[in-house]
């Protein structure tokens, strides 16, 4: 079974392109953080380059930026190619399946949360014109039904 599942933030914003079929292709990376640190107290970091197809791929470059937290479900695949140099390299990447945007919008619902949209001092939000229910008092004479 080839199934991976990564949570981490976006290095730059998704490229969407189409191939020549018209089929849409985006292509983004993820930072991961690792669950521990470094013997010098650091914590390491991994960077995952990531494909999405077709739909998802229109999502993504849609709702997505630069530092948006994901999480990811897909298939690794490793493939071989030739460098300007003559080289032969290795590269792995993550073919999507899923993706869940993890970072929240804002309340002008415009930018996300973790992105400058408005000057430091914002209005308080106006106050909700809905009532809350009032509790009902509860006579408790002491029996347990069971």
């Amino acid at each position: 079974m080839n199934k991976v599942f990564l949570i981490g933030n976006l290095t730059r914003d998704p490229e969407l392109s189409e191939t020549s079929g018209g089929v849409s292709v985006c292509h983004f990376a993820i930072a991961v953080n690792r669950s521990y640190t470094s013997s010098d107290g650091e914590r390491q970091t991994d960077f995952f380059n990531v494909t999405a197809w077709r739909g998802l791929a229109d999502t993504i470059a849609r709702y997505v930026k630069k530092g948006s937290k994901v999480a990811v479900s897909g298939s690794v695949q490793i493939r071989n190619y030739e460098d300007n140099q003559g080289n032969r390299r290795t590269a792995v990447d993550v073919i999507a399946q899923d993706v869940e945007f993890l970072t929240t919008k804002s309340a002008n619902g415009d930018d996300f949360y973790d992105a400058p949209s408005a000057p430091a001092q914002q209005a308080a939000p106006a106050p909700s014109n809905k009532r809350k229910p009032a509790l009902e008092s509860f006579d408790d004479d002491g029996d347990i039904p069971f």
